[in-house]
């Protein structure tokens, strides 16, 4: 019974994150496709993929960027419309953008002797428009979560890590499974 108990379990080890990746992937795939209500199946989420393309494309050239920027001042200049549009801005940046934010991971020393340390991202070196002096803003992902903490730490207590930053984020979401492997 024991034998059989580790060969479920072992299956389920197997199993389990590819149904559920597979799973959340077809969400994902249906939800977009489902945006433009088209009768054929996929037809959606490859003209969402095109439109995209070519709004990226168009973007590029002279008078597609000056209306950007019209478009921007407008969205900014909304009350709520700023709040969301500049937050979701600022993260979609911080990720993918050219501006990306969470490109340093860094270990922090958490308690006075060093004994604790915790693995973050430098967003912000410099703190001195708020009035915090010798103080860096680290990002602190949490473990299998979509959430973070940010803290502002004295600069001597952060200690850069020779690591690829997309491994130490990988690393701190899966609660410290995933491997990571030194910058090659």
């Amino acid at each position: 019974m024991k034998r059989l108990a580790q060969y479920f379990l072992r299956g389920l080890l197997l199993i389990a994150p590819v149904a559920i990746t597979l799973y959340v992937c077809a969400w994902i795939f249906r939800a977009i496709d489902g945006l433009l209500g088209l009768p054929i199946p996929g037809l959606g989420f490859l003209l969402t993929l095109v439109v995209i393309t070519v709004v990226g494309f168009l973007a590029s050239n002279l008078l597609a960027i000056s209306l950007v920027s019209l478009l921007e001042r407008v969205m900014t200049r909304l009350p709520f419309v700023r709040l969301l549009y500049t937050s979701t801005k600022d993260l979609l940046d911080a990720f993918v953008g050219e501006k990306r934010r969470f490109d340093t991971p860094v270990m922090v020393d958490v308690t006075p002797d060093g004994g604790a340390k915790a693995l973050g991202f430098v967003t912000m070196r410099a703190l001195d428009h708020l009035g915090i002096r010798a103080h860096v803003a680290v990002y602190f992902p949490q473990s299998y979560n979509f959430a973070g903490n940010l803290l502002l730490v004295p600069s001597e207590r952060v200690t850069p890590v020779a690591a690829d930053s997309a491994a130490v984020m990988a690393f701190i979401v899966s609660g410290g499974v995933t491997g990571i492997r030194p910058d090659e």
